[in-house]
């Protein structure tokens, strides 16, 4: 059985065709949004016998919009090119599509496959170009996430390139044949890179590289063993061996466990939460404010090792924006991490870092507010974020200096720009590795140590949870991820406020 789309593609000039509508609800607003976001100069009428505020709003805004509030009957299909029914009665459905092809005029209707002459596509565009998914009307939901990626994939510069590649052609000189070489050479670049991707992506090539790896943990491994063995006699090696069987055996480390697990689903799932909940608990269990920072980031080392790794795996990298946070990240958080030091040796005091905290809950409790309304909110295009760089290297400081906030200052304010939460949120772990490990390396340095053992149940419990909220990602739909988002920095922020006001309160 041939199952192939045979739906034949094709661009419309739809600003030349009147087009009606029937149906006022949500459904009727989105297909609305669709055709004015693509050809807002399109004559549309629209015909229902109650029409949203939203759409009347839109009214207001295009004069080539027609409201008609009254219900269906054959002659709204008079004076019309194309018909798209967006009406919740399966009945009344039925009816516009027999009209529509009495009258042989095409028609979409919401929902209903087999009652349409033609499907309203997902669509990419950058510019000039445009790209149009169909999925034959199986899955709206996959044509979405392919449309997420292809937008990604493509720079916004796009259009630069397609101006050039016009004025390349009309001045080049030559018949059809030649004119064809010469832009096929110019164009080879653009896939050599591609081809050469694919070829270092090849099975064979990543097996041997699995094996490379392999192989030098194993020979460290041996190294490590044979010192430990040479210096540490056989008979004493039990003895130091001990308190870690206590440590890993005790309350605490399933405690810490249980709150490495969650603070790394959180963060590994909405890119943000892992400093804000473990530092919280940190603090709860009694540990010292002026440590917390270090051992809250010796664990998230592993972690958003694991993390960054299993969100490239999973494709949910936008390398763009990660190049944009790695740097000013590191640089932000080595000064962060280096301020705590002082802070820990009591040369700043020691409650600054509380001070730090209380604007910071007081800035991400109204980015949540903002993200849970971007939910709710009718789409639009996405603001480019300015100063990406600025906003890391910040999240950096803030993260390394008050012991978290790189996730909920960074991702936030990205995806509070209504930016694709999957990219967002992997490019943000991705760099949370870096950013995570040059904070660690100047706590080593500069406290002269870091004890591990204290928070072993930290660092397995995000071990585990770190691949399987990368996973997690991906499958959120995006007004879910908004919600989840959005309540979680509310909810933690609250928490850091509260406990940072009750420490200055307290002195």
């Amino acid at each position: 059985m041939d199952n192939r789309n045979t739906l034949f593609p094709l661009f419309l000039k739809l600003e030349d065709r009147r087009l009606l509508i029937i149906g006022g609800g949500k459904v009727g607003l989105e297909k609305l949004n669709a055709v004015l976001g693509n050809s807002p100069k399109t004559t549309i009428r629209l015909v229902s016998l109650t029409i949203s505020d939203d759409i009347r709003q839109l009214a207001k805004q295009y004069p080539n919009l027609t409201l008609v509030e009254k219900a269906y009957q054959s002659t709204d299909l008079d004076n019309t090119d194309i018909i798209i029914a967006a009406v919740d009665d399966p009945a009344i459905s039925k009816q516009i599509s027999d009209d529509a092809r009495e009258r042989q005029i095409l028609i979409n209707v919401a929902d209903k496959p087999e009652l349409c002459d033609f499907y309203l596509s997902s669509v990419v565009q950058k510019g000039s170009l445009k790209i149009a998914i169909s999925t034959n009307g199986k899955s709206p939901t996959i044509a979405k996430r392919l449309k997420e990626v292809i937008n990604s994939m493509i720079p916004n510069e796009m259009e630069n390139v397609l101006d050039n590649m016009q004025n390349i052609r009309q001045n080049m000189n030559g018949d059809f044949e030649e004119k064809v070489k010469h832009l096929n050479e110019l164009t080879n670049v653009l896939v050599a890179k591609k081809i050469t991707h694919e070829e270092d992506n090849k099975p064979g090539n990543k097996k041997w590289t699995y094996i490379v790896i392999g192989c030098l943990l194993a020979f460290l491994l041996m190294i490590v063993g044979y010192t430990i063995l040479t210096y540490v006699p056989a008979d004493k090696l039990t003895n130091y061996l001990k308190p870690v069987k206590e440590a890993l055996t005790s309350k605490l480390f399933i405690m810490m466990l249980i709150c490495g697990f969650l603070a790394q689903m959180a963060d590994g799932s909405l890119g943000m939460g892992y400093g804000t909940i473990s530092t919280t608990f940190l603090l709860a269990i009694g540990v010292p404010p002026t440590t917390v920072s270090s051992r809250v980031h010796s664990a998230r080392v592993f972690s958003s090792g694991v993390s960054g790794y299993s969100h490239h795996r999973f494709g949910n990298i936008n390398k763009k924006l990660f190049r944009t946070l790695l740097i000013t990240g590191i640089i932000g958080a080595v000064l962060g991490a280096g301020l705590a030091v002082l802070v820990s040796k009591g040369y700043l005091g020691k409650n600054t870092a509380v001070w730090v905290r209380i604007p910071l809950s007081f800035y991400t409790i109204y980015l949540g507010y903002f993200i849970i309304r971007k939910a709710f909110a009718k789409k639009t295009n996405s603001d480019k974020v300015k100063r990406a760089g600025w906003l890391a290297a910040i999240g950096g400081f803030v993260d390394a200096f008050a012991g978290g906030g790189w996730g909920t200052l960074v991702t936030s304010t990205l995806m509070s720009k209504r930016k694709s939460p999957r990219y967002v949120i992997g490019s943000v772990c991705l760099a949370e590795f870096f950013v995570v490990l040059t904070s660690s390396i100047t706590f080593f340095i500069g406290l002269g140590g870091i004890p591990l053992l204290d928070i072993a149940g930290l660092i397995l419990g995000g071990l585990i949870a770190a691949p399987i909220a990368a996973r997690l990602v991906g499958k959120l739909p995006l007004k879910t991820m908004f919600i989840l988002v959005g309540a979680l920095v509310v909810i933690t922020s609250c928490n850091t406020l509260w406990v940072a006001v009750a420490k200055v309160m307290a002195h």
